[in-house]
């Protein structure tokens, strides 16, 4: 198995293809996209099968890049003083 740091080299970033979005090796297929996908209930099988030059590693990889991305975000608690 990989390990994180060469999953995360699958990931990619061109101003010239989705604004700059995070990709996958270059190719047309954002990071967001296959989160979204995997959220919406598709398997890495279905994945795979619509995009044949995907291999399990980039999902993989956009697991990876997602939960670095959260691991780094911190919420605030907003505290609100009622007045009677």
């Amino acid at each position: 198995m990989m390990d994180e740091q060469a999953l995360l080299e699958r990931i990619t970033v061109n101003p010239r293809i989705f604004g700059g979005k995070p990709i996958i090796r270059g190719r047309r297929l954002a990071v967001e996209h296959v989160l979204g996908m995997l959220a919406a209930g598709d398997t890495f099988e279905t994945l795979l099968e619509g995009y044949p030059w995907l291999e399990p590693g980039d999902i993989r990889a956009c697991l990876v890049y997602a939960r670095r991305l959260v691991g780094h975000e911190r919420v605030e608690p907003l505290i609100l003083e009622v007045v009677p």
